[in-house]
């Protein structure tokens, strides 16, 4: 008998997630309960009606993949993360594997590592794409053991805060997004600065970078 697996999708290009969800749907037992673009809303779908599985896209607006598989793991739902990415690299494997992804896939892969990422997941255990050394993964695993980030310091709003900096958002237009005052989303911005210790927009970019939240090929200016 074939068990029912219940995948939620998060990716933001529209024809990306159409494909996906084509082969997605073209596997036994599988079916696509939602999908979305947006980061935040991904978090929300899994909150009110846990998946088995979702296909996490690693760069998402308003709540990047990292983030949001770390919320996901705060929920304590059976939810299991499967990190799609363009970037076939260790340490943000290492990285989506810190947040609580249990598998880290390259977008480039093969549509059966597809199908057997997710026989792994599900099956309770972590996958790693073909295309990634294990060994380099573990030794990124090693250091981030040994040392803390520099987020660390910042709560999950502060995050977002900066995430959403770095993608040139105003205060007003951040206040839109999340459904919050400007005067909150001031404090908020000036408790990461402070925390930070840097008081510039190319600084942060930086520090956002130097620190996983948005990857170094996102276009954004140092």
């Amino acid at each position: 008998m074939i068990t029912r697996r219940r995948i939620l999708l998060a990716d933001d290009h529209a024809l990306v997630r159409a494909g996906i969800r084509a082969l997605l749907e073209s596997l036994p037992g599988v079916v696509v309960v939602g999908e979305t673009g947006d980061g935040l809303e991904a978090v929300e779908f899994v909150r009110r009606d846990p998946p088995d599985a979702i296909l996490l896209d690693i760069t998402l607006p308003s709540l990047n993949g990292l983030e949001a598989a770390a919320r996901i793991a705060r929920l304590s739902v059976p939810t299991r993360v499967l990190m799609l990415s363009m970037h076939a690299s260790a340490e943000y494997a290492a990285r989506a594997f810190a947040a609580g992804a249990a598998g880290y896939l390259n977008k480039d892969s093969a549509f059966d590592e597809l199908a057997t990422a997710l026989d792994e997941i599900c099956a309770g255990r972590r996958y790693l794409c073909r295309a990634i050394d294990a060994q380099q993964v573990q030794q990124f695993e090693r250091r981030a053991g040994a040392g803390e980030s520099e987020l660390d310091a910042l709560t999950p709003r502060q995050r977002q805060i900066l995430q959403l900096i770095v993608e040139g958002l105003g205060t007003r237009q951040m206040a839109e997004r999340l459904f919050l005052s400007v005067k909150t989303i001031e404090t908020h911005r000036m408790q990461l600065i402070q925390r930070l210790g840097i008081f510039d927009v190319p600084g942060l970019v930086r520090c956002a970078i130097r620190n996983g939240l948005v990857p170094p090929e996102s276009g954004i200016p140092r």
